[in-house]
């Protein structure tokens, strides 16, 4: 197992596989030292834990859980494209969408599940740039997606910040 995989077992968490796309793309690309992955909602074994807008049917609690999940499902899509997570160098850039109900302002604190996680398990190479976006629905009725963007090393003999 590797050092993010270590640290994500730390605190009760795995990567799991990668989830299936739902239409004609795919989850992750390598473009040089980047990785990009799709949109990522929080399935679990195929479902959601919870589906609908946050302030309306999902908490902003229960949202930012969602949210520590997608970025879990980000993780695998990077895995399967780089195949070590300890070949990260840092975290680039996170973007998060809720699906909010109209008078939901707390998007921020909802992606910051995604955020905190990306920072216990990669530390200082885990802070990033970011946006999150209140938007009216998601696919699959997810409360919250969110996409990664990682540097990694392309030299996979060398060590960097996730493997230190």
């Amino acid at each position: 197992m590797s050092v993010v995989e270590d640290r994500l077992a730390a605190v009760g968490l795995a990567v799991p596989p990668v989830a299936p796309p739902a239409g004609v793309y795919v989850p992750a690309v390598l473009s040089g030292s980047y990785v990009y992955t799709s949109g990522q909602v929080p399935l679990v074994d195929g479902a959601l834990p919870y589906a609908g807008k946050v302030g309306a049917a999902v908490t902003a609690e229960q949202a930012y859980e969602m949210a520590r999940l997608c970025a879990l499902n980000a993780l695998a899509a990077v895995k399967s494209v780089v195949g070590d997570l300890d070949r990260v160098v840092r975290v680039v850039k996170v973007l998060g969408f809720v699906a909010s109900a109209p008078d939901f302002t707390g998007q921020p604190q909802v992606v910051n599940g995604a955020s905190e996680l990306l920072g216990e398990v990669f530390g200082e190479a885990g802070r990033h740039a970011r946006s999150a976006v209140g938007v009216a629905s998601l696919p699959l009725d997810a409360p919250v997606e969110v996409e990664i963007v990682v540097e990694v090393r392309t030299d996979t003999a060398a060590e960097g910040p996730a493997a230190s």
